[in-house]
């Protein structure tokens, strides 16, 4: 598929969406509360459920089911307090107009935070566990502690409780840890997992992601990627031949730059674009109902397109670029040719089809657009994490548009030998309509 035109195609899938800004989106009380508590409790959420180990529900797809966790208990304990701006997620219970807004925020971010690291399966070792707990617990102490002792502030805590409890409820028997997705398979165009250094298998620290229940759209199945393209096919031929040459560890025909590209992106995209919304939030002064619906839609939106994108994963099982190359003479393929011991500049332990990070940030960009549309005045930065940046690289970066990023990410999986083009392009096809189907049904302003 031409280049331009995939993205040319996302970026008209993602202007079609419904615009949900702040300003028009619904009638806002007189006086709302400022979003200081919702984007505060968003950065603890995104830095405690980041450093639980990968097996143990940190790995990016579980990291963001977490976060959708969060986010959702959020929006529901602000939605809850007052006149009915928005329809509710799980939480059908009602609170006061004069609830403390910032109990709320702080208790049911807390609730769910300290349940989901308290109750994280000890996969992988946990040492940090004890201190991630007592950091949230100074965290909560900190934020209550700051609000004066009155009936307000103990029913904004009760809302709060109130949220979490649903939430966590909701999600009991999900699917969270369930059996691996994956089914051995050792034909032409199957993936196989790499070994490491003492000839063990690299797998998938989640691997039960695509089998979780969705927390917006119908069904892990309900917007399956297009299929990868057929081994036989010149379209096929193409893609493998462009990654052959640029995504290689060593001999790559990558300039410097792109290599830095393909590195910086190696992060996870949750981080990303939870940081980009809590700038944007204080940008614009949204309101804390405003900037609760807004991450709720993000981090529950992303949540979706990786159910989606793992449930794909392992239904298509379709080889990696350093799978497919060295066995190109397996394909029945006249235009590619098989490279033994080719290697990819970076690598992933799971399935090609689609790419994960591409699902996940075509959800987070989706939204965001809703919010505050493509070209945002001032831009914005983000600051990538990668391990894969060497000493000294530039680790933050601005972007004016989220057109920007969308379309150097398809690029730079590709310049990194992660995946074939039509993966990246699916994948992020997948997030953006994820995230349309989720504003079109949860999240409405009421009467509207």
């Amino acid at each position: 598929m031409n280049t331009r035109r995939s993205i040319a195609i996302i970026a008209a899938a993602l202007i079609a969406s419904v615009s949900l800004g702040a300003a028009g989106a619904s009638a806002a009380p007189p006086t709302p509360a400022d979003a200081t508590a919702v984007v505060h409790w968003n950065e603890v959420a995104a830095n405690t459920l980041a450093a639980v180990p990968g097996p143990n529900g940190g790995a990016p797809p579980a990291y963001q089911i977490n976060m959708a966790m969060t986010q959702g208990a959020v929006y529901d304990a602000v939605t809850a307090i007052g006149p009915k701006q928005y329809q509710p997620y799980v939480l059908k219970q009602r609170f006061g107009a004069k609830a403390s807004i910032e109990a709320a925020v702080a208790t049911a971010a807390y609730d769910v935070l300290h349940t989901l690291v308290s109750t994280a399966p000890e996969i992988a070792p946990f040492p940090g566990r004890g201190g991630l707990l007592t950091a949230l617990d100074t965290q909560y102490a900190a934020s209550v502690d700051a609000i004066a002792e009155s009936s307000f502030k103990k029913q904004g805590i009760a809302a709060g409780h109130a949220a979490a409890d649903a939430m966590l409820q909701a999600r009991q028997g999900d699917g969270r840890f369930g059996p691996s997705q994956w089914v051995r398979d050792p034909r032409a165009g199957h993936w196989s997992p790499l070994l490491n250094a003492m000839g063990q298998e690299i797998l998938d620290p989640t691997p039960w992601v695509g089998g979780v229940e969705p927390f917006l759209v119908e069904s892990a199945t309900q917007f399956r990627s297009a299929p990868p393209l057929a081994l036989d096919s010149p379209e096929y031929a193409a893609e493998v031949n462009e990654v052959q040459m640029i995504g290689r560890a060593t001999g790559s025909s990558r300039t410097e730059a792109q290599t830095y590209v393909a590195q910086w992106w190696q992060w996870a995209p949750i981080l990303a674009w939870n940081e980009v919304a809590r700038q944007l939030i204080v940008a614009n002064e949204l309101s804390a109902a405003d900037s609760a619906r807004l991450l709720a839609m993000q981090n529950l939106s992303g949540a979706d397109a990786l159910i989606t994108c793992w449930a794909d994963k392992y239904y298509y099982d379709f080889w990696r670029p350093w799978n497919a190359i060295p066995r190109a003479d397996e394909d029945g393929n006249g235009g590619t040719t098989a490279e033994p011991g080719w290697t990819a500049l970076l690598t992933a332990p799971y399935p090609d089809h689609p790419s994960g990070h591409n699902c996940n940030d075509g959800a987070h960009a989706a939204v965001l657009r809703m919010f505050f549309g493509d070209v945002v005045a001032g831009g914005f930065h983000m600051t990538s994490t990668s391990a894969a940046l060497p000493a000294g690289a530039q680790r933050v970066r601005t972007f004016d548009t989220f057109s920007q990023p969308l379309s150097e990410l398809i690029d730079a999986r590709i310049w990194a030998g992660l995946h074939f083009r039509h993966a990246d392009v699916e994948g992020q096809r997948l997030g953006v309509n994820v995230a349309q189907y989720g504003a079109a049904h949860y999240f409405q302003s009421v009467g509207h």
